[in-house]
């Protein structure tokens, strides 16, 4: 399964870099998409999924401190900033905002590459960690225990792991894409419309509780409170 890191850079040759770098390095692990303003970078941000944001400061429209805030306002997701700003002042200020950690131009590809697999091992393990809450349904992500208004209940391994993925990322619309990449794997030939069976015996399985998994038309499902 691919890790999805969403950078947004002004610098072409920075861009290609960075993803022919992360690419190569991972074996495919990585799967880089690319932004070069702001704006796209928030339009991707809004109709995908990224496991890490790597976020230039300096970007012409949309800034990327302005732009960190406003992924801040509805997104997890961890967010690195690449920047030339190395001031105390300004490093303190991306902390304050949201940022997870900082690397500064120039900077070797190696270490960008050491920084994001560091912060992604420090954001899983925390995530296996949690007992993660929306509306009645509890899951505790280490131990695998799901209880539903206080009753434990249990579920089978796909329907599970469809329901920790959206658990995970609660109030994300998830495309049925992203779940076959997540929960099958890239080379798994299952269509979409296996995902739509295993949603519908999840939400009976969770009874009252299957009414929080909203079907978004043409786009997926969205875990509500």
């Amino acid at each position: 399964m691919s890790e999805k890191i969403l950078l947004v850079e002004d610098d072409d040759k920075i861009r290609g870099i960075v993803s022919e770098y992360f690419t190569a390095k991972s074996e495919g692990r990585f799967e880089v998409i690319e932004a070069s303003t702001g704006e796209e970078g928030m339009e991707l941000v809004e109709k995908e999924i990224f496991d890490i944001v790597l976020l230039d400061v300096m970007l012409p429209g949309i800034d990327g401190f302005t732009l960190c805030r406003r992924i801040r306002k509805s997104k997890d997701v961890p967010i690195l900033f690449l920047t030339a700003k190395t001031s105390e002042e300004d490093r303190l200020y991306g902390y304050e905002i949201g940022c997870d950690d900082y690397i500064c131009k120039p900077f070797s590809f190696a270490e960008l590459y050491a920084k994001v697999n560091a912060l992604l091992k420090r954001v899983n393990k925390t995530n296996n960690e949690q007992i993660i809450i929306c509306g009645s349904i509890s899951l505790n992500s280490a131990s695998l225990v799901l209880k539903v208004e206080g009753v434990e209940i249990e579920l089978p391994p796909k329907e599970f792991e469809i329901l920790l993925y959206l658990m995970k990322h609660k109030g994300w619309v998830v495309s049925r894409e992203t779940l076959l990449d997540r929960i099958w794997g890239d080379d798994a030939y299952v269509e979409t419309r296996v995902v739509d069976n295993h949603v519908k015996n999840l939400r009976k399985a969770l009874g009252k509780a299957g009414a929080q998994i909203k079907t978004v038309v043409s786009k997926g499902y969205k875990l509500v409170e």
